[in-house]
């Protein structure tokens, strides 16, 4: 039997998940948190891989970002502390694309 991925901040510099985010990872397909551990590396090289988030559909998003993985089907919303000098990249969600899940439960973590 495949043993569970586990996500493990050690591994990254700067990448850092709140509890929910990470609640989130693990409850992901092994296929899925393999693409998203992809992506999580990508962007602890390159803080500014993402797209910035805003106001959109009643969610004030601004000084989030959005990182697709798994094509555009899943979404890791994350932003920068101490953007002039990024020292930590702070995940908020990790989330499907459907229905802006992603974008809600992020929207509802900061309020």
């Amino acid at each position: 039997m495949a043993k569970k991925r586990e996500f493990h901040e050690d591994e990254f510099e700067k990448i850092r998940l709140i509890p929910e985010a990470a609640e989130e990872y693990k409850k992901l397909d092994g296929s899925i948190k393999i693409e998203v551990d992809k992506k999580l590396a990508k962007l602890d090289k390159n803080p500014f891989l993402g797209f910035p988030l805003g106001n959109k559909a009643n969610m004030d998003l601004t000084g989030f970002y959005k990182l697709y993985a798994c094509g555009k089907s899943v979404r890791i919303v994350y932003r920068l502390l101490t953007p002039e000098k990024v020292e930590i990249i702070e995940v908020w969600g990790i989330g499907k694309r459907e229905n802006m899940e992603a974008y809600k439960d992020v929207d509802d973590r900061k309020n």
